[in-house]
């Protein structure tokens, strides 16, 4: 059968515009993304990352950071999330330089209905020089936005940070080599003061992609600083939003895969704080191709924050309904269980787990079994031996749910096997490998 050019367009569009991703880290998987700026707006949380392209000649700067565009993301539950597609690109932006491949961490405020997208890009030659920082307006926070004609006046940076205040005062928080700040009209397209340096951060290493929040009073002024050779998310606390502020700890230490570059947002969501960061799990080889990710947060008795680790299991509660892909673990056996990609030449495929020792486990978290009793469960796996998966709950000696046997062969096979003891609610999921003979493992997904 024939199929038309514009049909396969039109399919591709629909795929891009509602795709939805993942509830494990990385959150974001049809595309690269970093700097993600979280905002909550009508009950739903709105991600607002940069969109890291692969640069090639003529088309940025061949081994460094490439940026064309932005995309906005969505989700009512932390777990799935929509594309929504580009809101705004540096070819359709008056007084961008659309050869700089320069639109950096972006951020985004609700004021009397209006959605203000603030950005930073390079300016045209003709109508000025370096960094300057753009909004675009919407009346909706998946856009279409409308960006203004030129950038904020007296504002040079990138990292654009905006935040409202109790009292409707409004604030503008860039980095270039310092980080500053400045109050905002109430229009959110100009600047009501002078900027001003913030005082009381460190003053040796880059300081870039400040983050303001409030929480009982105590204002939060984060970003991502290089104590070391990376960054590492740190913070600091005021009484006031325009400081003085007072270095008060780290917020996540440096990337353990190396990744050179951390920034975050921070917010609260159905009385739970998150934090939302990125690193370079798309792109292990190469960290200027970063991917999304999110953690819980939580504050002290003091309202110092409790350093956060970060975990490929992410947040959320997954439905047993859902393929459940494993390889995004909460806990993993000491020996005799890897995770690898399932196609190094196309790594948004994703991963797999491959088990080769026997008793090795590998386990994921926050499993919801419902309330209707589960008939079977399906496993995508792979054993050029033949092997036994056993599918336990809680822990690796916990209840059996069922055994699987994964057939001999070098081609991935869906096998099913009944539910043995089915137990209703939310549990751990966790799989072992029964015998010696390796297997490897896609996702599992239960029927009922």
């Amino acid at each position: 059968m024939k199929i038309y050019r514009p049909f396969l367009l039109i399919l591709a569009l629909i795929a891009l515009l509602f795709n939805n991703t993942w509830a494990q880290n990385p959150i974001i998987r049809n595309q690269f993304s970093a700097d993600p700026s979280a905002r909550v707006f009508d009950g739903k949380v709105y991600l607002f990352p940069s969109h890291d392209i692969l640069a090639r000649e003529g088309r940025g700067r061949p081994g460094w950071f490439c940026m064309e565009d932005y995309h906005v993301f969505s989700s009512s539950n932390l777990t799935d999330w929509t594309d929504h597609g580009v809101i705004v690109s540096q070819y359709k932006v008056n007084w961008v330089d659309s050869t700089s491949f320069s639109m950096w961490a972006p951020d985004c405020i609700e004021r009397n209905g209006k959605y203000y997208f603030f950005f930073p890009a390079s300016i045209k030659a003709s109508s000025g020089r370096g960094s300057g920082i753009g909004v675009a307006v919407a009346d909706n926070p998946a856009g279409p936005y409308t960006p203004q004609p030129e950038p904020i006046k007296n504002v040079h940076g990138i990292d654009p940070c905006p935040f409202i205040d109790k009292d409707g005062q409004a604030y503008l928080y860039w980095a270039m080599g310092n980080l500053s700040v400045a109050k905002l009209k109430d229009n959110m397209l100009e600047l009501a003061s002078e900027p001003q340096v913030i005082s009381g951060l460190p003053v040796q290493g880059l300081k870039e992609g400040p983050y303001l929040f409030e929480r009982k009073g105590i204002y939060y002024m984060t970003y991502p600083h290089v104590q070391n050779k990376i960054e590492r998310l740190e913070y600091a606390m005021a009484n006031n939003p325009m400081g003085p502020f007072k270095v008060t700890g780290v917020i996540m230490d440096e990337s353990p895969t190396g990744c050179w570059t951390n920034h975050h947002s921070i917010i609260e969501f159905n009385n739970q704080w998150y934090l939302f960061y990125h690193e370079n799990d798309l792109s292990p080889k190469f960290d200027k191709n970063r991917s999304v990710r999110m953690d819980s947060l939580f504050f002290k008795p003091d309202g110092t924050i409790q350093k956060v680790k970060p975990t490929f299991r992410g947040v959320g509660v997954t439905s047993a309904l859902q393929k459940i892909e494993i390889d995004r673990y909460s806990h993993i056996s000491p020996t005799g269980v890897s995770v690898v990609f399932l196609d190094t030449l196309n790594t948004f495929n994703g991963w797999k787990t491959v088990l080769n020792k026997q008793n090795a486990w590998i386990s994921y978290n926050a499993v919801d079994f419902g309330s209707n009793k589960l008939k079977s469960v399906q496993v995508n796996a792979m054993s050029q031996t033949g092997g036994i998966l056993q599918v336990r709950l809680d822990k690796a000696n916990g209840t059996l749910l069922a055994e699987v046997n994964v057939p001999e062969g070098t081609a991935w096979n869906i096998v099913s096997a009944r539910i043995l003891k089915y137990q209703k609610g939310i549990h751990n999921l966790v799989v072992v490998l029964k015998d010696n003979n390796p297997v490897e493992v896609d996702w599992i997904q239960f029927v009922n």
